[in-house]
């Protein structure tokens, strides 16, 4: 596939004369062509092959309207979805203990920020597993909802309930599969209206190349992905509002930012 916008005038036939260049393609006569500047590279030596015309080159209308929304402690809840004992025994991109690290700073950025929190599971009794002890040590009173077998938990009304019953309309996901118990359900929410935003680093599946296809996917489709300390720092806004909860926070689960808080406790007066 070329790498071009091509307008319906544009006609490429393939060539194997040796006075033709430009990926084995040239240019029939009369062809307008549209294209992105980065592709003007790859058409120099078609245009300057060709006996043909001098194509018309347009510029792809750009999208300059953006509205930056940040996410809200008054209207974010933290979705975790299917962090199970088995099925993080298939995460790849991370570490064991990375991964198990970045979850639980999501948890803890949730509780600290007063997040509803909700946690569910997937068919729990099978090879699935239970949930990961932890994430419930942090937040007991979560709601809980441990679907029988749904793959998309969106599919399950409880967990969508629930969700609702917050009333808040930005979720921060974060799961075990990155494209399916994630992907599923942050399409889903969209679909019916809400802001989604992905915690990448808290997300984990096979390999980096089912990884970056499911972020692709939801990217397309408009989910905001963002990794737990960015989460952190957009929901706190300004460090002067609580210096210690935040760098609390970061420190534990960040080895280097614990020495520079350790560091900048040390150079504090003594009261």
């Amino acid at each position: 596939m070329l790498p071009l916008a091509v307008e319906a005038g544009l006609k490429l036939a393939p060539t194997h004369k040796t006075e033709d260049v430009g990926r084995g393609f040239s240019l029939a006569k009369g062809a307008n062509l549209k294209v992105c500047p980065t592709e003007l590279n790859f058409l120099t030596p078609l245009l300057r092959n060709t006996n043909s015309p001098k194509p018309t080159v347009k510029e792809l209308p750009m999208n300059t309207k953006y509205t930056y929304r940040r996410l809200s402690k008054d209207n974010a809840a933290v979705l975790l979805i299917d962090h199970q004992s088995g099925l993080v025994n298939l995460v790849q991109d991370y570490s064991p203990n990375e991964f198990r690290n970045n979850i639980l700073a999501l948890a803890d950025l949730a509780k600290y920020f007063k997040l509803p929190t909700i946690l569910t599971t997937s068919f729990e009794e099978g090879p699935n597993g239970p949930i990961v002890p932890e994430i419930k040590e942090i937040h007991p009173e979560a709601t809980y909802i441990p679907r029988p077998g749904q793959i998309n938990a969106w599919d399950n009304e409880d967990f969508v309930k629930a969700i609702k019953t917050t009333g808040r309309k930005q979720l921060l996901i974060a799961g075990v599969l990155t494209e399916v118990c994630v992907a599923f359900p942050a399409l889903s929410a969209l679909e019916e209206g809400f802001e989604v935003f992905v915690v990448t680093d808290a997300s984990g599946t096979f390999n980096e190349a089912t990884r970056y296809a499911a972020w692709t996917r939801m990217a397309a489709a408009g989910v905001q992905l963002m990794n737990w300390m960015a989460v952190a720092s957009e929901l706190h806004r300004d460090w002067r509002k609580d210096i210690e909860g935040l760098g609390k926070l970061l420190s534990s689960h960040l080895p280097a930012y614990r020495n520079l808080i350790t560091s900048y406790s040390a150079k504090r007066p003594v009261t």
